[in-house]
Formats: structure tokens, C-alpha cells, sequence
């Protein structure tokens, strides 16, 4: 009896979608509001993000009351790490021993920013479908799976906030459907103020502060030699730049590629005579990296995405005769 009562309890956790309603059409209506509401909402929470042994929690706080997107995110785990973002613009805050250190960075997508704005661009790569209901940190949550259509990505499982759409947890799996990493609101609210008394780090003001910018794009470069001959279906150039990295003989090639979800950075760069060049394969958690010798220049792919997304991309690479 006890045990029948118990699976009522759980079986009451889940509400799937009826047989007349099509999961597919629902799903993406679900990932688009989801998509919205990370940028459009205003909210603070604590989430943890888990990756084999590894777990970090995260506090973040996101604003957006017409005027622009601020974010405010903090490592809470381990070393002291804090990043602030405006739009685009990203500045991370690292203070290591008697000194704090800022670097600037391009802007990425974040949790719970995950998912694009359109949801088109990642249709041709997945299935989408709904599963059910599932409570996710005392909330209710509409879990969706997105399944690769291809063996060059990962499948994804989102649940959405029922009454507001912002994700409150994902987890990304491989062709096993074994769990490759996790994220997970513990602790969520929307904020009515329109205070940014917040945006501001956290960090001790006796310490002197120290710029590590990226190293600038390169100012007279030579056109590319080199082409791409084919990529993994559903993947795209989003960013390319070349940079004058110091001790490097030749500026450095960086290109990403995405499918909308998933990404992967290139580098391009002449191996230096005498130098040990790296080939192989390499995997730590959801991450795959391969290294390649291709006339003369090292060539290095990598991201969370399976082993064949990123061996196909770099050795994609062919350099003009």
C-alpha cells in the first residue's frame, strides 16, 4: 500500500501534454518564451552548475527596464570570481593575491540565456518535444527535450518556468543519454526595483587593479589562405578576428562556429621552427578538443560538442596553393 501511494505522489509530478496537442509546435513556443524571458526579465538567483565531480554555485542578478540588459554574476565556489555584463560587454573581476585583476570579454550566452532569440536557427538541428511537468527549486517547470537530429551535437533537456518561461534548470547528454553536464536554479525571484546599486563588484578597493585586455586585432594582416571545405550540417561561421598574440611570429586565427545552441572555436596559427606541434584527441567532461598538422600550421578545434563536431571542423581546413 505504501509503496502504491508512493508512486501516486511522484506520478503527480508530471502532466504531459494531451494526445490532440502537437509537442512539437508546443515545445518551441515553450523555448521561445524561455528565450525571451532570460533577457527581458529582471531577476536574482542562485544556480549550480555540475559537470562530472565538478559543481560551482553561481549567484547571478539580471536586470532589463528599457534602458539595457546589466548582469551581475559571482562565483561563489572556490576562487573569488565576479563578471558584469552590459549588453555586450563583459568584464571579469579576479582578484589574485594582493592585486584584482579585470579582463574584458566578448559576451556569450549565459544561464540561463541559453537559447537563441529566433527560434529558426535551431530547428534544422533538433526535435523539439515536451515531456511533461516537473518542479525545478519550488517552482513549476515544462520540461523539453531537444534531441540532435545528427550525431554532431548533443541532445538538451530544458524545464521552463510555467508562469514566467525563464529556464530554471538544463542538462545536456550525449548519444548514451548519459548526463555530460547540468545547471539548476536553487533559489529564484523576480525583482520590481529599478536600483542598480547592485551593479558593482564586490571586491576589496585597498588592492591595486590591473587591465588584461585581450590582445588587440591584429592591425596589418595578410588575406586568409586558407578555406573551410565543409562543416557539420547545421553549423556556422559567427565570429572571426585575428590577434597579435606577444611571443606568436604570426597573428592567430580565431573563428567560431555554432549550430545556435552548441559552439566551437578554431585556431589557426604557422607552427614556429623547433616547436613541438600537438595532434590528437582529447575529452574532459561535455568538452572535445582536437589538434591537427595541416601544412605547416597548427590547427586546434574546440567545444562542447561530441569528438566528430570537432574533428570534422578542423580537418575541414585546407591552406591555397
Amino acid at each position: 500500500m505504501k509503496r502504491f501511494l508512493l508512486a501516486c505522489l511522484l506520478a503527480c509530478q508530471f502532466n504531459y501534454v494531451s494526445a490532440g496537442q502537437d509537442s512539437s509546435d508546443e515545445a518551441w513556443l515553450v523555448l521561445q518564451k524561455a528565450a525571451q524571458a532570460a533577457r527581458e526579465l529582471s531577476y536574482k538567483g542562485v544556480f549550480v552548475y555540475q559537470a562530472g565531480a565538478n559543481a560551482r554555485s553561481v549567484q547571478i542578478t539580471h536586470m532589463n527596464y528599457g534602458q539595457g540588459e546589466y548582469a551581475r554574476i559571482v562565483v561563489l565556489d572556490g576562487l573569488p570570481r565576479e563578471v558584469l555584463s552590459q549588453g555586450n560587454d563583459v568584464v571579469i573581476f579576479s582578484p589574485r593575491n594582493e592585486k584584482v585583476v579585470i579582463e574584458k570579454r566578448r559576451g556569450q550566452n549565459l544561464f540561463p540565456a541559453l537559447l537563441p532569440s529566433n527560434m529558426d536557427v535551431i530547428k534544422p538541428s533538433y526535435v523539439g518535444r515536451v515531456v511533461g511537468q516537473e518542479r525545478v527549486g519550488g517552482r513549476d517547470g515544462v520540461v523539453v527535450y531537444l534531441d540532435p537530429r545528427d550525431r554532431y551535437r548533443y541532445g538538451y533537456k530544458f524545464w521552463a518556468d510555467k508562469e514566467y518561461g525563464l529556464l530554471l534548470k538544463s542538462m545536456t547528454t550525449n548519444e548514451r543519454n548519459e548526463v555530460m553536464e547540468q545547471i539548476a536554479f536553487n533559489q529564484l525571484t523576480l525583482m520590481e526595483t529599478q536600483s542598480m546599486d547592485w551593479f558593482q563588484p564586490n571586491v576589496d578597493p585597498r588592492k591595486p587593479y590591473v587591465m588584461e585586455d585581450l590582445p588587440p586585432p591584429a592591425k596589418t594582416v595578410e588575406a586568409d589562405d586558407w578555406t573551410i571545405s565543409q562543416l557539420p550540417p547545421g553549423y556556422r561561421k559567427v565570429d572571426h578576428v585575428k590577434r597579435v598574440v606577444p611571443g606568436k611570429p604570426a597573428p592567430v586565427t580565431h573563428l567560431i562556429f555554432s549550430d545556435g545552441l552548441a559552439s566551437v572555436s578554431l585556431f589557426i596559427e604557422p607552427i614556429v621552427k623547433g616547436s613541438r606541434p600537438k595532434a590528437g584527441h582529447t575529452a574532459v567532461g561535455a568538452t572535445h578538443l582536437y589538434a591537427t598538422v595541416i601544412d605547416g600550421h597548427q590547427v586546434v578545434a574546440v567545444g562542447e560538442v561530441p569528438a566528430a563536431t570537432v574533428s570534422q571542423i578542423a580537418s575541414a581546413v585546407s591552406f591555397k596553393k
